[in-house]
């Protein structure tokens, strides 16, 4: 991976947090709303900051570490996001961006953790 593809998946994984604020901000003010909000607000900024810290790791077994949470989280955001819409929080036209650049952003993390693990130089 080079300089720009770092780059790239950094801005990319900050752009993402910021979007899940912003959808968590227009969620309606009830106690289940809040909490499932709370959750995607979670998952949804780590994945940026598990990112950022894959790339300060110190080994390549820290970057594979931290990109699989990373990984994880992306994935647990997607699941609050079905969450809120399908108990008709938001409407899916509303966040079905958010949801497809989820998924890529899994695609990305899951393509750099098996190259990693294949021994292949990705940080």
């Amino acid at each position: 991976m080079n300089e720009n593809d770092k780059r790239d998946l950094k801005e990319r994984s900050y752009q993402f947090a910021l979007r899940v604020i912003k959808m968590v901000q227009s969620l309606p003010r009830t106690r289940v709303a809040l909490i499932l909000g709370d959750q995607v607000l979670r998952s949804g900024t780590s994945i940026g900051a598990n990112v950022e810290e894959a790339y300060a790791g110190l080994s390549k077994k820290d970057f594979i570490h931290s990109m699989n949470i990373a990984r994880k989280e992306a994935r647990e955001t997607k699941y609050w996001t079905r969450l809120i819409i399908d108990s008709g929080l938001l409407k899916k036209e509303r966040v079905e961006s958010l949801l497809m650049e989820n998924e890529e952003i899994i695609k990305i993390l899951t393509s750099i953790v098996k190259t990693s693990q294949q021994g292949k130089k990705y940080a």
